[in-house]
């Protein structure tokens, strides 16, 4: 299946620095991608340049086989910035009309998608009176008129309470479904985790890690954090039985290296009535960024 977004070998200095060094992925139609990175990583650079704002030194970028900024790669490209910003004197329906009419569509199309963002019941109400989460729906609104081919978002969720967010990925999941392609630049890592089906971590201007979850935990091989509740009674028999953990509140706490996680849950489970519940916590999407963004690994 062709990329929607390829990028091979790219690299953007400013001056004597490099903020982009030797950059290379793809993004597949239909294929929700998080890029995480700290800041300064170079997530946004990375981001002006799919966009055609900014040249890179060297490399290639294509979207939809479209060199960045370019009349082909422009329609097929929709962006939304963490604070979008719109005339507080508009309606939301205002707005979203003037941009359909931008882009040579119909402007009767403008309801459809203030319902589609949540916004119906707010789309005659001035931009001027509405919060930051609202504005952030007018911004997603004006993403997908013209159904993009790839959907560049950064932080799209700021600003938006968790029902919203819910609602906000449920869109995304929609869209993906229909064969957009989603670029996703978040710092809520708990939100990605679930929500998107490959990660991508900058650190430094140089790509240190990508995959699934499932792939980037086999990679960093971090340790599973167990929770053991005994029942009452045995918490000290199962102390004795478990010397490596830590009782914390009437429960036990202890880690093991992801090859020996069977053998510790056999040793847990062969207590029996003992252990009255029991928790496997694997590493966390906070604990492998935390982990690959110290650097390259080798």
């Amino acid at each position: 299946m062709t990329s929607t977004l390829t990028i091979s070998d790219l690299t953007k200095r400013f001056g004597e620095i490099a903020a982009l060094t030797g950059v290379s992925l793809s993004v597949a139609p239909g294929e929700r991608v998080a890029l995480l990175g700290h800041n300064g990583a170079g997530k946004s650079t990375l981001m002006k340049i799919i966009l055609g704002l900014i040249p890179m030194t060297s490399g290639q970028v294509t979207i939809c086989d479209a060199a960045p900024g370019s009349a082909a790669a422009r329609s097929a490209v929709a962006y939304l910035p963490e604070n979008a910003a719109f005339h507080p004197a508009l309606t939301g329906l205002e707005q979203i009309r003037h941009y359909l009419r931008l882009r040579g569509e119909s402007p009767s199309l403008a309801m459809g998608l203030l319902e589609k963002v949540g916004l119906a019941q707010a789309a005659r109400r001035r931009i001027g009176t509405y919060s930051k989460g609202m504005r952030q729906r007018v911004g997603l609104a004006q993403t997908l008129i013209g159904h993009p081919r790839l959907l560049v978002l950064d932080e799209p969720t700021s600003g938006l309470d968790p029902v919203s967010r819910r609602e906000f990925y449920a869109l995304l999941d929609d869209l993906a479904a229909q064969g957009a392609s989603i670029l996703l630049s978040s710092h809520a890592l708990t939100e990605v985790e679930a929500r998107t089906d490959r990660i991508l971590i900058l650190s430094k201007g140089r790509l240190v890690a990508e995959g699934s979850l499932a792939d980037l935990r086999r990679r960093a091989n971090l340790p599973v954090t167990l929770h053991v509740t005994a029942r009452n009674g045995y918490a000290s028999d199962i102390c004795a039985h478990l010397p490596e953990s830590i009782l914390v509140d009437g429960a036990l706490h202890l880690t093991c290296p992801q090859s020996e996680k069977l053998e510790t849950l056999g040793r847990i489970t062969g207590l029996g009535d003992k252990v009255a519940d029991l928790d496997v916590l694997p590493p966390s999407l906070e604990d492998l960024y935390a982990h690959f963004s110290r650097g390259p690994q080798p």
